[in-house]
């Protein structure tokens, strides 16, 4: 590169025959003393070495000569200052380069050097050549670094040593020699060349900023060293890293040309700290809607506090989205659980809040709560430790009073419970290998559509993704691994779980998740979970099973489809209701499970597929669709496939409406279940009221409410062997557990006849 050519800028000052008026004896700057009519200095036509020069005595103890007009130092740019000089007689004087540095307002600016090496003149009439390198990088060779605040220099020499002597200076030459050390067919210009130290201890912002808006389409290239930057910085260029930057917590770094999980490890050396503020610069407009981890495997020692990364802002709700990449966990013991034990107040006007929390400070937002009468998947969203009080995920069933609770606090690769609320925020793409050290990630307290997809969730010691509030809202988790690390633990004894959520309209869409305790708690409605195979099984002969799918919520509005369900079962229960028992709520309704394959293997033949687990008196259920579903069971039979939990209370079965269960096959089940269920009647003896028992498939084991259709199925004969043609009367519910009907003639006879009867009222 050389602006004297490229860009026509004027370098060189005028010849000394072209009048001194111009040649400061300070210096340089307007104003100063010139050498024009000077007793000690005047211009030597002719000289065997020099032609035209300037001859001067030295009268002063640093006799200065300097360029008055302004010679521009461009950023980017070194300049090579020359002069040729020679002793003629007296003393022999020292020699060396100097300048003035000039800043922004015609001030000089002051702590940059702004002289160059000495050189001592040895002998009358012998040429000696001087010279200097000025720039604003600190690189090998350059002597007078000036950094980036210089905008230009009076450039000169000046006389050192004893006075009197008296010299000739050829004229001063400067030129632009930029190119020594970067050439202008190089991509890239170095942070250095515009005035970074890069001592990690002087703030190279300035020279950030300057190399970026110099670069014009070339890359911006970090050499070797340590660049602290004191405040935000956004780079427009492509840029390079050889050298690291330390920035405080609150700086945000936009690279917006090279906006990738790579580019910001190799600017701070270090995967973790690369991680935090690439987010960080994610959620800070830089322009990018997402981050590329560029399949980089980063090593965890620790939690990362998302909310931590991104101190300026405690909510976000425009899309983001990180992908394709790897966490993995080392041993550490930041990954502990933190179990805590306090005594608090729960009351039933107020659901949602445990009050008089002794300790609460020490209570962690994110812990998990047990207790008597806490159903499962409830955690602590708020605390207010001012007036001791948690704020609930979800209300607790049976827990009005005091009591003492136990709040465990599990670790999360990605933990997002520090924001307010994150929204439209999703994943894809990332392996988190939690190495039965640590959980997936934990979201946020409240947002909408958190997204995660064709991701691993591979050993997590205690949740692969857990809702501590309603930041669950319309979630969706599509084509994602959820693999236990308690696949050698007997199926009753694992504590893990893939997933929860408390919020409504939440999607599950063809996962696989291998053997946790359960595959989800859904205590929201209106989901749909559809084309995932999550299996639990063991190897114990005739093994314990424990729910895949929890629904809490009893007017659920679920769509069940498609699904591969192993060895598991759906539980269906209100367990998240801080007043179970019914009062005037829709009761157990509005869930579908349609076209489902279900499979248990070597399993107890009390085993069932479909529970249903009231925790208070008085509940029914008003809305079941089960219909074209397969249940098979392996290695031994099952006796049916579907039960009533009546650990806390039974089912009103004389309440049931709108239960449709067809079309399903049973492979292995001793008693299949049909509603509404023809039941084939045959009278042998002669009676007028017939005994028609339809015990066995009505499911639930409920009473017979109803008969739709009698048909008979060939003549009905009186004890005269005549036909006789009228119809019977039905009379429902009867028998000591109400699942006979009576049909009653108006005489005895024999025959047989087709009921259609149906355990509910639809």
């Amino acid at each position: 590169m050389n602006k004297a050519i490229t860009d026509g800028v004027v370098l060189m000052p005028p010849p000394f025959e072209a009048g001194l008026d111009v040649w400061s004896s300070q210096d340089g700057t307007p104003g100063s003393d010139t050498y024009l009519s000077a007793a000690n200095a005047g211009f030597v036509p002719a000289d065997q070495d020099f032609a035209g020069c300037l001859e001067m005595q030295k009268t002063q103890t640093v006799q200065r000569l300097r360029y008055m007009g302004e010679t521009p130092l461009l950023p980017g740019c070194y300049l090579k200052i020359t002069a040729r000089v020679k002793a003629i007689s007296g003393a022999l004087p020292t020699v060396r380069i100097a300048g003035w540095a000039g800043g922004a307002g015609g001030v000089n600016v002051a702590g940059v050097p702004q002289t160059g090496p000495a050189v001592a003149l040895q002998s009358y009439g012998r040429v000696t050549e001087v010279s200097a390198i000025v720039g604003a990088g600190a690189r090998s060779g350059v002597d007078m670094v000036w950094g980036g605040l210089p905008l230009y220099g009076h450039f000169g020499l000046d006389l050192t040593g004893a006075n009197g002597g008296i010299v000739r200076i050829d004229d001063l030459v400067i030129e632009d020699i930029t190119s020594v050390f970067h050439r202008d067919m190089m991509n890239w210009v170095d942070v250095r060349d515009y005035g970074a130290v890069g001592d990690g201890v002087a703030d190279d912002r300035a020279a950030f900023v300057a190399a970026d808006q110099a670069a014009a389409g070339r890359r911006i290239l970090v050499s070797n060293g340590t660049y602290r930057i004191g405040q935000s910085l956004t780079i427009n260029s492509r840029i390079q890293f050889e050298g690291r930057l330390t920035m405080p917590t609150e700086a945000i770094l936009s690279l917006t040309r090279d906006f990738d999980l790579p580019a910001y490890i190799d600017a701070f050396g270090d995967e973790v700290l690369g991680f935090r503020k690439a987010f960080q610069a994610l959620l800070n407009n830089v322009d990018h809607e997402s981050l590329d981890l560029g399949g980089r495997r980063i090593q965890l020692r620790a939690p990362i506090d998302m909310a931590a990364a991104v101190p300026n802002r405690t909510q976000f709700a425009q899309r983001r989205h990180i992908r394709n990449g790897q966490f993995f966990v080392e041993e550490n013991a930041a990954w502990a659980t933190d179990v805590f034990t306090s005594q608090a107040t729960y009351a039933l006007g107020d659901p949602l809040r445990l009050t008089g929390v002794a300790n609460v400070a020490n209570i962690p937002v994110g812990s998990l709560i047990e207790g008597n009468g806490v159903g499962r998947e409830v955690y602590v969203r708020d605390k207010n430790v001012g007036t001791g009080e948690i704020t609930l995920s979800m209300p607790l069933f049976d827990a009005a009073g005091t009591q003492t609770y136990t709040f465990r606090r599990f670790k999360y690769i990605l933990d997002f419970s520090g924001f307010s609320q994150l929204s439209r925020f999703s994943m894809s793409d990332i392996e988190f290998l939690c190495g039965g050290r640590a959980s997936g990630i934990m979201l946020a307290p409240t947002g909408l559509t958190f997204h995660v997809k064709d991701c691993f969730f591979t050993t997590p010691r205690d949740r692969g993704i857990t809702s501590i509030g309603i930041g669950c809202q319309g979630m969706l988790i599509d084509r994602c691994q959820f693999l236990s690390n308690e696949i050698q633990t007997r199926a009753q004894d694992r504590a893990s779980i893939a997933l929860n959520c408390n919020a409504n309209d939440v999607k599950l869409r063809n996962n696989r998740i291998t053997q946790f305790r359960h595959f989800a708690v859904l205590g929201g409605t209106a989901s749909i979970i559809a084309g995932n195979h999550w299996f639990q099984g063991d190897d114990e002969p005739g093994g314990v099973r424990t729910g895949g799918l929890i629904l809490t919520s009893s007017h659920n509005r679920a769509t069940i489809i498609g699904n591969y369900i192993d060895n598991c079962f759906i539980e269906w229960t209100n367990e998240h209701d801080p007043e179970p028992a019914f009062s005037s709520e829709f009761s157990f309704s509005a869930l579908s499970v349609t076209g489902n394959i279900f499979q248990a293997i070597d399993v107890a033949p009390w085993f069932r597929f479909f529970v249903v687990k009231p925790h208070g008196a008085g509940h029914f259920i008003s809305g079941l669709t089960m219909t074209g579903n397969v249940f098979r069971a392996i290695r031994g039979d099952i006796d049916r496939v579907e039960h009533v939990d009546t650990s806390f209370a039974d089912l009103d079965y004389g309440r049931m409406r709108n239960i449709l269960v067809q079309g399903n096959l049973f492979n292995s089940v001793v008693q299949g279940i049909v509603n509404p269920f023809a039941i084939q009647h045959t009278q042998n003896t002669a009676a007028e009221t017939w005994v028609v028992n339809a015990a066995g498939p009505l499911p639930f084991g409920g009473f017979v409410q109803q008969v739709e259709a009698v048909v008979a199925r060939g003549p009905i004969r009186n004890t005269s062997n005549v036909i006789r043609y009228e119809m019977p009367h039905a009379v429902t519910e009867q028998g000591p557990a109400r699942n006979q009907v009576h049909l009653g003639w108006p005489q005895a006879v024999t025959g047989a006849v087709s009921v259609m009867a149906r355990m509910d009222n639809p």
